[in-house]
């Protein structure tokens, strides 16, 4: 055995001057430490020996193996070292020329409107919710004073999945129920929740049957409709300018008593009349209201101590009214020829 191994040694030696590309060391590592190398071949004569020798020539054949594969991979760093420099020769590069132009993405607008709508009401002391988007009927419409068979929930045209019980929720409201049947009714909530919603609706370019709301509700004591008008000046004035006005005009919702409109002044034509507006000088942007009795008392809130306001924004409408978009479909396109186009907008 030993004669044999030292016989592979020498061959080694001989052969490893021949070895100059990384061809040549696929070769030789198959050659001696392949499945059936030479190193390998010597395994599986172990059989051949008696037991008390098997140890030590275990021994010698592993010290083999190790150094067989260290000769290789040593030539194999010389070979990938050589090759390395001879490239960096061969290649130059002008560090004088002007550098290519690498385009720089920009924050999607839609989601940057909702990040506008976080910051402010989280520096109000409100915090951000999520909620489920395949969500109970409980949740989307009982619990909000919308029972069955109540005509308001065909004007919502539902994404119903099965059995009229689980729905892709029509509204981020359901989020507003959730967490305050998990406070118990004994904490106030100042609560936003931003997030996807689906209704049956034909794509255009002012429709989609999956939309993002920001939707916002206040549950403390003594609340009025006057603070409700104060927060959304606070958030008219952070997204639309500091010289935009807020007015209420009555509304109905389900869920809200007394219900409002928020409209706000026309940032375009400063109350003119344009096309934006409609020559009216104001633009709707949001329903609000003073939260349901009902609500309160079917969330675990008695409506005796507590009260509150809620109030809906839809994130598409507002970026489309702030950034001139007048096609919903393109916050959602994938071209970018058509979105690097607002992309830029944002970082002027």
């Amino acid at each position: 055995m030993k004669e044999q191994i030292l016989e592979i040694k020498n061959q080694l030696v001989e052969d490893i001057k021949s070895v100059n590309s990384p061809q040549d060391i696929v070769d030789i590592k198959a050659k001696y430490i392949g499945k059936t190398g030479l190193v390998t071949g010597l395994m599986k004569n172990m059989k051949d020996y008696a037991p008390e020798e098997r140890k030590e020539i275990g021994q010698m054949v592993n010290e083999i193996k190790n150094e067989v594969s260290e000769i290789i991979q040593n030539r194999e760093n010389e070979i990938n070292t050589a090759i390395l420099n001879k490239k960096l020769e061969s290649e130059s590069i002008d560090i004088t020329l002007p550098a290519t132009e690498i385009k720089e993405g920009a924050p999607n607008i839609l989601e940057k409107v909702i990040e506008d709508f976080e910051e402010v009401f989280m520096s109000m002391g409100y915090d951000v919710y999520d909620g489920p988007e395949l969500e109970e009927d409980k949740y989307n419409f009982e619990l909000l004073n919308i029972p069955k068979g109540h005509p308001a929930r065909d004007a919502q045209d539902t994404f119903y999945v099965k059995d009229d019980e689980y729905l892709l929720r029509s509204q981020t409201s359901p989020v507003q129920a959730r967490v305050m049947l998990s406070l118990g009714g004994t904490e106030p909530v100042r609560m936003i929740c931003p997030g996807k919603t689906y209704r049956r609706d034909d794509d255009d370019a002012t429709h989609s049957h999956q939309f993002m709301q920001i939707e916002g509700l206040l549950v403390d004591h003594n609340i009025s409709l006057s603070d409700l008008k104060g927060t959304c000046d606070v958030i008219a004035k952070k997204l639309f300018g500091e010289d935009t006005e807020t007015r209420f005009k009555p509304s109905y919702y389900q869920f809200t008593e007394p219900s409002v409109e928020l409209d706000i002044s026309c940032f375009n034509c400063k109350g003119k009349g344009c096309n934006i507006c409609k020559n009216t000088g104001w633009i709707t942007v949001a329903g609000a209201g003073m939260v349901h009795p009902n609500v309160l008392s079917m969330c675990g809130y008695d409506p005796k101590e507590w009260n509150g306001f809620a109030f809906g924004f839809g994130a598409e409408r507002c970026a489309m009214l702030k950034y001139g978009i007048n096609d919903l479909r393109t916050f959602y396109n994938t071209d970018l020829r058509e979105t690097r186009n607002f992309d830029r907008k944002e970082q002027d």
